[in-house]
């Protein structure tokens, strides 16, 4: 005969063991306790208050986050505008400018009623703190369509990004609209990615989005990416407001006049064939990148910031003429006109279908005119052994709009109007 348990026995043994569990945790902490008070540590200590980021304005002749320090996350989306009208858009507009000011800034969140959905997620506490939050908006040439009378107020050289030997996926391209949030910490990009969603439902849709960070700079100088080099290290100065003008800022020439304070921004998605990088022989990829791994001074030098001396080496015996760096800037009057401000991220995604590690790089620079400066350097750049370990596969084109210069204002008004 079989004994037939008693009713809720199965219940009642598992809350005993979780119970007995529990308590046996209990126990460790308190050896664990015990041990750290006989050492003369405390038993426990409270988390630390972190550092507040310092707070970069709003308000402005340029938006923040294009020349400011790469942060350590970011969310990088484009958008699908659902607005029917340039009411409609116009309102979408201001709705963004309202929700990354006040998400920027920092503050408490409207009071509502108990029978009201709360007005904000709460992810971060009663009060948002701005935690040096930075929004980047842009626009696509697809919202220079019919459907919003913008047709003759497109920036002159946008165009949708195309294809340099690349392997794109549409669903991974293009969009009417670029938002970027950057910060410090995880979950403040994420809190706003919500906010934004939540108040401009109706008006725009997600057409895709990629996240990233970025590194410590391990020892020091430039953070690196996944392929194990720094990352950026030939940046233009742009605190010099000459190099900026000439390099960075539209201006009004050859441009709408509304134009004049943003820059043409480049996104591109490229996944590093990183399990086949990591059985290359240090030797070969340093002479691909025409760089020390170990430092990132360019092959003739010792130093991060070393410039490399390409005219001492004209058969490119000590840095490859293939090399990224010699084919990227060539060091001539004629490249030294193209220089892009890169901005950059890494990526994990996980696996991939075939269990590869999914990983690369959110590629995205800034620049004054995308023919003359980031497209003569992607040409330049055809050919080059790195494209053996690197996929681009999504991306484009935008335009950033100009800031937003006080309380009244707000982004893309100059367009609109």
């Amino acid at each position: 005969m079989t004994d037939t348990p008693e009713p809720n026995a199965g219940g009642l043994r598992r809350r005993g063991f979780l119970r007995g569990a529990a308590l046996g945790v209990g126990a460790v902490g308190a050896v664990a306790g015990g041990a750290a008070a006989l050492a003369g540590g405390p038993a426990s200590a409270a988390t630390p208050i972190p550092t507040p980021t310092p707070q970069v304005d709003f308000h402005g002749l340029h938006q923040a986050g294009i020349v400011e320090p790469v942060q350590r996350f970011t969310a990088f989306l484009s958008f699908d505008v659902t607005a029917t009208d340039r009411a409609g858009l116009t309102e979408l507009m201001r709705t963004v400018t309202d929700r990354a000011r006040f998400l920027t800034t920092g503050g408490t969140p409207a009071a509502v009623g108990i029978t009201n959905s709360p007005s904000d997620s709460g992810t971060l506490g009663p009060d948002v703190p701005g935690d040096g939050l930075r929004a980047t908006v842009g626009v696509g040439a697809s919202l220079f369509d019919d459907r919003f009378g913008l047709a003759d107020r497109k920036p002159a050289r946008l165009s949708a990004m195309p294809a340099f030997d690349d392997d794109l996926d549409p669903a991974w391209c293009h969009g009417d609209l670029s938002l970027q949030f950057s910060a410090p910490d995880a979950d403040t990009v994420l809190h706003a990615l919500r906010d934004v969603a939540r108040h401009t439902r109706g008006g725009m849709q997600v057409r895709w989005r990629m996240d990233g960070f970025t590194s410590p700079p391990r020892p020091s100088g430039t953070p690196r990416n996944h392929l194990g080099f720094k990352d950026g290290t030939a940046n233009p100065d742009i605190s010099d407001p000459a190099v900026a003008n000439r390099l960075l800022w539209a201006n009004g020439a050859g441009e709408p006049a509304w134009t004049t304070g943003g820059s043409y921004q480049v996104v591109r998605l490229i996944r590093m064939l990183v399990e086949f990088w990591d059985r290359v022989s240090i030797t070969e990829q340093e002479r691909m990148f025409g760089r020390s791994k170990a430092s990132g001074a360019p092959l003739d030098g010792t130093d991060e910031f070393d410039k490399p001396k390409f005219a001492q080496d004209p058969s490119g015996d000590v840095i490859p003429l293939d090399s990224h760096i010699r084919m990227a800037n060539p060091r001539t009057a004629q490249s030294d006109d193209s220089q892009i401000l890169r901005r950059g991220y890494n990526y994990d995604r996980g696996m991939d279908s075939d269990g590869n590690l999914d990983m690369g790089l959110i590629f995205v620079c800034y620049q004054k005119d995308l023919a003359r400066q980031f497209e003569m350097v992607q040409k330049r750049l055809a050919g080059e052994p790195l494209v053996d370990y690197v996929s681009p596969f999504g991306g484009g084109y935008f335009f950033a709009l100009p800031g937003v210069r006080d309380r009244g204002d707000w982004l893309g008004r100059t367009l609109l109007d």
